[in-house]
């Protein structure tokens, strides 16, 4: 038995030797000098084009985003990076589908009362004439595992179904689920063992779909129809919920005629069929638009590991232009968000290109498009990669590194800002330990910035693991780390302008995610997945 101890006790010895081999970090003069070539100047003469009113905010599509896009082509190709878009440019092109509601060519009757586009209902998606029987399904949802049933007792087959539910109604949306009912709970086959109201109306051969505004729509139905007056907009290739399935929503007064004279209302315990019938006519315009990615290979050296890519990244687009803003300010700079991100990850290029010695591994840029309508760019990239995929071996993400939280700072907004030495850092430690690790000690090796990992929580209730592009390479099975120094006053506000940032902390967490990114291209071996991500953050 000691004989056996001592043995065990050697290779434990032996493997924690091993991996602080692999992880501790010592950071040369020559990679000192290598970052060196991000400066906060070079930084600031970036973003002060990038974020300039001429490319009014880069919203997702728009003429601003692809001047931005020339801008970072122009200088990869000077630097003498690799084109790896589509068919040899340094673009790869996503075909956006702008859809809005034609009034002229939307109708709805119930029974004989006829309606009035906007006043009393709108179109949500779909096209399509019907006229079919009304079924009401109570909120429309369909949870195994809980004995959740909306359509028990009913058949909808070939009817229209009517959902009430509280909140905003929306057809598709994990945020509008029954009570007792959980994000935690949508486990298994969408579809089959759970689904939302629209997945659960089309699997069981429903017609089209009403969705009756709650007390909270109806009461800000005037903003409902500003919003919905808009177009909507995702990436065709990406559309997975859009369809000619007819959705409606309608007011209180349609609800009304719905329910008169039947033997139940919309408070109903069980799910049951009108006397009615409706006729609806769903017609929407469409528009197809283009953006892109912005995409570029630096080779590595190794003949045996430059076919490996460290990716490094940040979403290039903003909110765009608002004419109808109060204050002289129309513009969305999005100078923090994420013009820092956007110039860090140019400037890290340049330096890499200046750099007397390649790293071993190839290192792959990617500056996303769409990430402020729901991270299309990234999850574009992931599902439709330009390259190997299975390559890429980490993902560095930067996003909003540009703003600190001054001494006597009292504004709540500013809060949870970090100061001119600090940063979040999240993800890093939830899928591979030799990633983290490299990751931290790639910090603790140079600068030694204060590295917050707060937000790691599963239960973070900001959600940012969610909420920028890391997250699809993250769900591809892809070690993660997301640089980000907290949300501030000008969050999503006009006023997040150059001239307030911090460009001394920008170069400083440039450079540190740069030498991380140097020592993770010359591992000896790929960081392994050796963890799983906690279920609450596969599912967005």
């Amino acid at each position: 038995m000691k004989k056996n101890i001592f043995a065990f006790l050697l290779i434990t010895t032996f493997l924690l030797q091993s991996a602080f081999a692999q992880t501790a970090v010592k950071v040369t003069s020559a990679e000192r000098k290598i970052a060196e070539g991000v400066t906060a100047k070079q930084l600031s003469d970036y973003l002060y084009f990038v974020a300039s009113d001429a490319m009014g905010g880069r919203d997702t599509p728009s003429q601003g985003l692809d001047a931005t896009a020339e801008f970072l082509k122009m200088n990869l190709s000077r630097w003498g990076f690799k084109p790896a878009g589509d068919n040899g440019t340094y673009f790869q092109k996503i075909a956006i589908k702008s859809e809005s509601s034609d009034p002229a060519k939307n109708t709805l009757q119930i029974g004989e009362q006829t309606f009035s586009v906007g006043d009393d209902y709108f179109r949500l998606s779909g096209n399509g004439s019907i006229n079919a029987p009304l079924v009401f399904v109570r909120d429309g949802w369909m949870v195994k595992s809980k004995g959740v049933d909306a359509y028990k007792g009913v058949d909808v087959r070939d009817k229209i179904v009517v959902v009430y539910g509280q909140g905003f109604p929306r057809a598709s949306s994990a945020t509008n689920m029954p009570a007792g009912v959980s994000q935690n709970d949508l486990n298994g086959v969408k579809g089959t063992d759970w689904a939302d109201p629209l997945t659960y109306a089309q699997k069981s051969g429903a017609k089209g779909m009403i969705l009756m505004a709650s007390p909270q729509a109806q009461g800000a139905w005037a903003q409902v129809r500003n919003f919905l007056g808009r177009s909507t907009s995702y990436p065709e290739k990406l559309n997975d919920t859009q369809s000619d399935f007819p959705v409606m929503l309608v007011s209180s007064k349609v609800g009304d005629a719905m329910f008169a004279g039947e033997s139940a209302n919309k408070d109903a315990a069980a799910s049951f069929a009108f006397t009615k019938s409706a006729t609806m006519n769903v017609a929407g315009k469409v528009e197809i638009k283009w953006t892109q990615n912005v995409v570029g290979i630096w080779e590595g050296s190794d003949t045996m590991l430059k076919s490996e890519m460290v990716a490094i990244g940040a979403h290039y687009d903003h909110v765009g232009t608002n004419p109808n803003a109060n204050g002289d300010d129309k513009i969305w700079n999005g100078a923090d968000d994420d013009g820092s991100g956007t110039v860090s990850v140019l400037s890290i290029a340049e330096a890499l290109a200046k750099a007397p010695k390649r790293p071993k591994r190839s290192i792959l840029f990617v500056w996303h498009a769409g990430e402020e309508k729901g991270l299309w760019g990234a999850e574009y990239f992931n599902k439709f990669p330009t390259v190997d995929i299975k390559k890429v071996i980490a993902q560095l993400n930067i996003d909003m590194i540009g703003r600190s939280r001054k001494a006597g700072d009292t504004n709540p907004k500013n809060k949870d800002l970090t100061d001119e030495n600090s940063t979040y850092v999240i993800g890093s430690e939830m899928m591979s330990t030799l990633f983290g690790a490299t990751v931290k000690s790639a910090n603790g090796g140079y600068l030694n910035l204060k590295y917050d990992y707060k937000y790691d929580d599963p239960k973070d209730p900001e959600q940012f693991f969610y909420r920028s592009d890391h997250y699809h390479y993250a769900v591809n099975g892809i070690p993660i780390a997301f640089w980000f120094a907290g949300v501030h006053e000008d969050y999503h506000q006009p006023g997040d302008e150059p001239q307030k940032i911090d460009y001394n902390k920008m170069e400083k967490i440039a450079r540190t995610i740069f030498v991380t990114l140097l020592k993770l291209a010359d591992l000896k071996e790929r960081p392994k997945v050796d963890k799983q991500l906690p279920p609450e953050l596969t599912r967005r």
